[in-house]
């Protein structure tokens, strides 16, 4: 609140923040029905062409559960406080074995620090600007599963050591954002859900391939890309107008890397309990009141690419 009260009235605040349980519930489902429907076409269709299709716009999905999730840690999904913590940590946290709670206390020291020396995240935006031969081998990692694989490897680990060892330290506080928890109990409880759903719905492979494979793959590539768009090459400052950045993207890039608006993520940082689907309401009122020549906007994710190869 100490941003917005800069930039907007209370009266204009408030609106903005109103939590529906319709557009929580929607956003879900949509969530859901688009991973549903992208394995409905590959059954219709099997062929090489469809089923990477499909991995990509799962993986998609699989961070639009995660900013789901993250509108649940700010409390904004739904406006029921039962809705919001019982489906924000278990329909979209777990299935991608992330940890609500844990992320809840992390994230908002990151909203507490932005882009300053106490900022958990720091380490995911410092190194940039970077070499472009950098980056490919970043991305190179993700598209091949090495990320996703070695993330997981490390959360059963710290589950495990902190589930035998009393003087276990809790990793979550060092790790940088990535929608991943200590515990692995629940996720693998969510995802035998999905195992089971999948196997009926189709085959015994299907969880394995659509979606553990987007999970280790085309999840991890977005996450990254979504990361380096919000603040890498932006000001070490606290300035919140030019520590973060939004990028404009288009329909076709709201389908395979930016969905439920987390490209508006200044407008985020600035009123971090709007609800994610007025976050471009936000953007447009910035617009208005005149701040567009002082905020870090990006026209689209190659211009973002360049800014973070400007070395």
């Amino acid at each position: 609140m100490q941003h917005a009260k800069k930039y907007f009235t209370s009266n204009e605040i408030r609106p903005l923040a109103q939590r529906s349980n319709l557009m929580g519930g929607l956003l879900v489902f949509h969530c859901f029905f688009t991973i549903a429907l992208a394995i409905f076409i590959f059954s219709l269709w099997s062929n090489f062409f469809t089923f990477i299709l499909a991995v990509m716009i799962i993986g998609s999905r699989q961070l639009g559960l995660a900013i789901l999730m993250h509108d649940g840690a700010h409390r904004a999904l739904f406006a029921n406080d039962f809705l919001n913590e019982k489906i924000g940590y278990w329909v979209c946290g777990a299935p991608i074995l992330a940890d609500m709670f844990a992320y809840r206390h992390y994230h908002l020291m990151h909203h507490k620090h932005t882009q300053t020396d106490k900022d958990p995240d720091l380490n995911l935006s410092k190194p940039f600007p970077t070499s472009i031969r950098s980056i490919i081998r970043r991305i190179f990692r993700d598209i091949t599963g090495q990320t996703g694989i070695k993330s997981i490897y490390n959360q059963v680990r710290t589950s495990f050591k902190l589930a035998f060892d009393d003087d276990a330290i809790d990793s979550l506080k060092k790790q940088p954002q990535s929608f991943k928890g200590n515990s692995i109990s629940e996720p693998i409880v969510a995802n035998l859900v999905l195992f089971v759903i999948l196997w009926v719905a189709g085959d015994w492979w299907w969880w394995f391939a659509f979606w553990l494979l987007p999970l280790v793959t085309w999840f991890q590539l977005v996450v990254r890309i979504r990361s380096m768009a919000e603040h890498a090459a932006t000001d070490f400052s606290d300035n919140e107008l030019q520590n973060v950045r939004t990028t404009y993207a288009n329909p076709l890039i709201r389908i395979f890397l930016a969905p439920y608006w987390v490209n508006y993520h200044l407008e985020h940082h600035l009123i971090m309990h709007v609800p994610c689907w007025r976050l471009k309401k936000v953007h447009s009122l910035l617009l208005e009141k005149g701040y567009a020549d002082k905020m870090k906007v990006s026209q689209n994710y190659f211009d973002v690419f360049k800014q973070v190869t400007a070395k």
